[in-house]
């Protein structure tokens, strides 16, 4: 890949690149540096009609081939991203300001497993036989149609191959737009499936904002729409899919728990806090951003974590000994330095960070606020920053309730040695994704999504399919009918 990041054109529809200047111009932005390094326009309703129709024309066509052989595709193009793992990380870089350091084992690299597992799980959907007595039915799993999916601007290449795999190994065609922060990436999830053997118009790439979701969600044609994305949008796309009863899945964001016992091992408490608060520089919506540590051990991991985060390396994404980059926008920056502020004024105690660094690009630095209560904005409220909250308690029970008082439900975590109370306070919180002295582990074999409002459906593992897929139903009688008239 040169230096040059500027994509062949701002859409990938019916198996090609396409562009339509006529659209808004949307400058994408190297958030370590604050360059522009490409533009793209956003969809015009002329762009977004040929996807849409050549999603519907290819879903046809895909659906009548067998599992496997879809699953071969999916498979070629997972072998495709490992090949080129590199670049399409270095590319994520360039779209997201993550580090080379976290791209090249975490983004591209999880988007081919999705496409891999998906793609051997295709050729194994099959229906069920129910005997009933001398009469019988079975059930046959179809496609839904054409899905539309929506990805979030912290991980474009995952969000698009997590989308993209269980809904094409069903027999699905997708159009997914991508965050208007983050475009790039996603083209070229769509060029290495035509290559892999996908045909035209079975996974179109459209970009723009919110009004080209909004289309989107509410055309006819589309069956399911499956977001990734903050709480309030997920309340907006939600209703429109609700006016055409569309299947949904929504992804949404949390404000997660991270339970420390007093008896869990230091160190690992302290990654594991490291890992659900700074990695992505905090912009995952699964971390576990309220730290509640038993009294026992509250200085001991304060004293810790601020001797571990003297090995943040801040500074260019691209050099790999680089382990901490810039948010992904200007507007995301300002989000975090206001709640960082918010934290000081509300009188939380500032253990170790809190500035924004005087450079080119839209840095924070990690910070951790001690002394934090639970009515403290910056422990009610979804920062998406690299910004933790160390909260005291004293026993199990109130951990639990107060971890608990929350709308959210996405993710928790316990760290202890006492495995009996760590799969006790597990079934007590009310999260989707939980984890046990470890955090944000995203295997594709493990279903993953949360509840309350934290989202509905799951993503990943053998419960995608029912997502992406629908059941019909027929009853077969051997015998007679027997009508009263």
């Amino acid at each position: 890949m040169t230096d040059s990041v500027q994509p062949v054109a701002s859409h990938f529809v019916n198996g090609a690149y396409l562009e339509d200047t006529a659209g808004a111009s949307i400058p994408v932005i190297h958030p370590a540096t604050g360059a522009v390094i490409a533009t793209v326009h956003a969809a015009t309703p002329a762009v977004i009609e040929a996807a849409l129709a050549g999603a519907a024309a290819a879903q046809a066509d895909w659906a009548a081939r067998t599992g496997a052989e879809r699953g071969r595709v999916l498979r070629r193009a997972a072998d495709i991203i490992r090949a080129r793992n590199r670049d399409l990380s270095r590319l994520e870089t360039l779209d997201t300001g993550k580090p080379l350091q976290e791209t090249l084992v975490a983004d591209a690299s999880s988007g081919a497993d999705a496409l891999e597992y998906f793609g051997g799980m295709a050729g194994t959907l099959t229906g069920q036989h129910i005997p009933l007595g001398q009469n019988w039915a079975y059930t046959i799993r179809e496609p839904l149609g054409v899905c539309v999916g929506i990805g979030a601007w912290n991980y474009p290449t995952q969000i698009a191959c997590w989308k993209a795999a269980p809904a094409l190994a069903c027999g699905n065609a997708m159009v997914f737009k991508p965050s208007e922060v983050t475009p790039l990436c996603a083209l070229k999830i769509a060029e290495i499936l035509t290559e892999a053997g996908a045909p035209p118009g079975l996974f179109n790439v459209v970009q723009g904002a919110g009004e080209v979701g909004a289309r989107l969600v509410a055309d006819p044609r589309v069956a399911k729409v499956s977001l990734t994305g903050s709480v309030p949008t997920g309340r907006k796309v939600y209703a429109m899919a609700a006016e055409g009863m569309k299947h949904v899945t929504m992804e949404l964001g949390g404000k997660s728990p991270l339970l420390v016992f007093d008896d869990a091992d230091l160190d690992d408490a302290v990654g594991g806090a490291i890992l659900g608060n700074f990695y992505s520089t905090g912009q995952v919506c699964s971390n576990g951003t309220r730290v509640f540590v038993q009294k026992g051990i509250r200085d001991a991991f304060l004293a810790r974590l601020v001797e571990r985060l003297k090995g943040v390396r801040m500074g260019d994404p691209l050099d790999e000994a680089t382990n901490f980059g810039p948010m992904a926008s200007a507007a995301q920056r300002d989000i975090v330095a206001r709640y960082i502020a918010a934290g000081i004024a509300e009188g939380a105690r500032l253990v170790a960070g809190g500035g924004v660094p005087d450079r080119p690009g839209f840095w924070v630095e990690p910070t951790v606020f001690a002394d934090v209560t639970d009515a403290m904005s910056i422990a009610r409220e979804e920062i998406f920053g690299p910004v933790m909250c160390v909260l005291d308690f004293e026993d199990e029970d109130e951990a639990v309730a107060r971890a608990n008082a929350t709308d959210y439900g996405l993710s928790a975590g316990v760290f202890t040695r006492d495995i009996a109370r760590a799969h006790r306070v597990i079934a007590r919180l009310q999260a989707g994704t939980c984890f046990v002295n470890s955090y944000n582990d995203a295997p594709v074999e493990m279903p993953f999504g949360g509840v309350k409002m934290s989202g509905v459906g799951r993503e990943n593992a053998a419960a995608a399919i029912e997502h992406y897929s629908q059941l019909k139903s027929v009853f077969v009688r051997m015998g007679r009918v027997e009508a009263p008239y």
